[in-house]
C-alpha cells in the first residue's frame, strides 16, 4: 500500500485527484529553496481556514442556540487555534506525509505546529475541492467530534490577544 493510500485510509476520504493530497502536503519551503515557481499548500491553507471556519461556525450556532456572537467567536477560536490544529495533524500523522525542503526537514519542520496546523487546513481545502462541502463537511465534524461534545460556554479562553482588543 502507497503511503498515500495509507493516509486516505486514515482519513477516511479517498481523493478521486490525488494531486490536491500531495499538493496540501507540500511546505512552502520546497519553493523557497529551490528558487523555482513551485505550487504549494497556502492557498488550499487559505480555503480550508474559510471551510473550517463556515462549518464549525454552522455547528457551534445550533449547539448552542441562545449564545451571543461574542462566546460563539470564542468557543470557534478554541477549536480552530494553531496549537488544536496541529494536534488534528499530528492524530492523522500528517507530519510523515509532508513535503519539505531539506532544510526544513533538518530544522524539524515534520513536528513544527505551524506547518501541521497549515497542512490540516490544506488539507480542508483539498478535500473541499475534491468532494465538495457535504464531503469536508462530514470530514471536520467527525474530526472535532470529541472537542464539539465537551464544549460548554463557560470558562474563558486562552487568547489573550482577543481579550486585549475586547477590553480596549
Amino acid at each position: 500500500m502507497s503511503a498515500l493510500a495509507e493516509l486516505q485510509n486514515r482519513l477516511a476520504y479517498n481523493f478521486r485527484d490525488e494531486n490536491l493530497l500531495r499538493l496540501a502536503l507540500t511546505h512552502p519551503s520546497i519553493a523557497h529553496e529551490s528558487g523555482k515557481e513551485i505550487q504549494h499548500n497556502q492557498r488550499l491553507e487559505f480555503l480550508g481556514d474559510s471551510v473550517l471556519g463556515l462549518v464549525l461556525s454552522q455547528k457551534l450556532f445550533e449547539k448552542f442556540p441562545d449564545a451571543d456572537e461574542g462566546a460563539l467567536t470564542k468557543s470557534r477560536a478554541k477549536l480552530v487555534n494553531a496549537t488544536a490544529l496541529a494536534e488534528h495533524a499530528r492524530k492523522l500523522n500528517l507530519g510523515a506525509h509532508l513535503i519539505l525542503s531539506r532544510g526544513e526537514e533538518n530544522s524539524g519542520g515534520r513536528d513544527r505546529a505551524s506547518a501541521l496546523a497549515d497542512a490540516f487546513e490544506a488539507l480542508l481545502g483539498a478535500i473541499f475541492l475534491d468532494g465538495g462541502f457535504d464531503a469536508v463537511r462530514e470530514f471536520i465534524l467527525r474530526e472535532f467530534q470529541n472537542e464539539i461534545a465537551e464544549l460548554n460556554l463557560s470558562g474563558g479562553i486562552e487568547n489573550p490577544k482577543g481579550e486585549l482588543q475586547e477590553l480596549l
